[in-house]
């Protein structure tokens, strides 16, 4: 490790987690720039964490568990509101700590982007974050193939997830109409993922689920002719990298997770309700999005 300053920001959360916070990772880089900053976070996001280019390292951490290392000049809770995730950073006896639940943060506002609720942490203490600056480098590896039609039906919570069935009638018609359509997942979610495909006529050489490592994912995305997706992970690689999608909401407002409103190439869907995010079943809201919606919307995207 560098004999820098080292400047420590927690956020050991998901994809989407730690694309939502370069904004403020950005900022925080750019108000200590003589300081080497380091990312407390999921070891597996390593690699989209240094595409990024706002950190220049990564410290593999559990969500809030223990932070090994020595104290840090300063720490900044990029994790959550407190007081657990701020706990585990003044157990570093850091020089400083910038932390929602700490002296001179801002209000918590639970309405907040989440991109906004971290950009006005660091610019309460003289940041100046760009709340668009949200893109990533694309991987050097080239992608499994380029300009697929990407359909993620999976999702983190039983609240976000549209029906197998919906996912299959769109897969089956965007086939039907020329794509080259993939679906992805995560090793938990292939069976989800070929139950998807086989309902939609493709073959199982179309079911990527399992089969890319995050870079690998990020690589496709990067040049990928569209994503279709609910409110996950996956939507914001797409934002990052620019690239068409369709993005499906529920049970949490796309206010608060959704896109920049001022990029075209994103279009959201929601129903204008909320409810639950941790209910067992898919959020009423989002089952009041047809496949006839969704196909809609993506054949105004390409």
């Amino acid at each position: 490790m560098s004999a820098q300053p080292r400047v420590l920001a927690l956020r050991a959360l998901g994809l989407g987690d730690l694309l939502t916070a370069l904004p403020a990772l950005r900022g925080l880089r750019a108000l200590r720039p003589e300081s080497r900053l380091v990312l407390a976070t999921s070891g597996w996001l390593e690699p989209i964490a240094m595409l990024s280019g706002a950190v220049d390292g990564v410290l593999p951490v559990k969500p809030l568990g223990p932070i090994p290392g020595w104290p840090p000049e300063l720490a900044v809770n990029l994790h959550g509101s407190g007081p657990e995730s701020t706990e585990r950073l003044r157990e570093l006896d850091p020089g400083r700590l910038w932390a929602y639940d700490s002296p001179g943060a801002p209000a918590w506002d639970d309405d907040d982007h989440e991109v906004e609720r971290w950009c006005r942490l660091v610019d309460a203490h003289g940041g100046a974050c760009d709340r668009d600056d949200l893109d990533i480098m694309a991987p050097t590896e080239p992608p499994l193939a380029g300009g697929l039609t990407i359909v993620h039906p999976g999702g983190a919570a039983a609240s976000r997830r549209w029906p197998a069935s919906r996912w299959s009638a769109v897969a089956e018609a965007l086939a039907d109409a020329g794509h080259d359509v993939v679906v992805t997942g995560s090793v938990s979610e292939i069976d989800l993922c070929r139950s998807v495909a086989a309902g939609a006529g493709l073959s199982e050489q179309a079911v990527l689920a399992g089969r890319l490592d995050v870079t690998g994912l990020a690589a496709v995305v990067a040049c990928a002719r569209l994503v279709v997706c609910a409110d996950t992970g996956i939507g914001h690689l797409a934002t990052a990298y620019r690239t068409r999608s369709v993005l499906l909401f529920g049970p949490v407002p796309p206010s608060r997770w959704g896109p920049p409103a001022g990029r075209e190439q994103h279009v959201v869907l929601w129903s204008g309700t909320t409810s639950d995010p941790f209910a067992a079943t898919p959020d009423p809201g989002l089952l009041g999005i047809s496949p006839e919606d969704v196909l809609a919307a993506t054949m105004a995207r390409v």
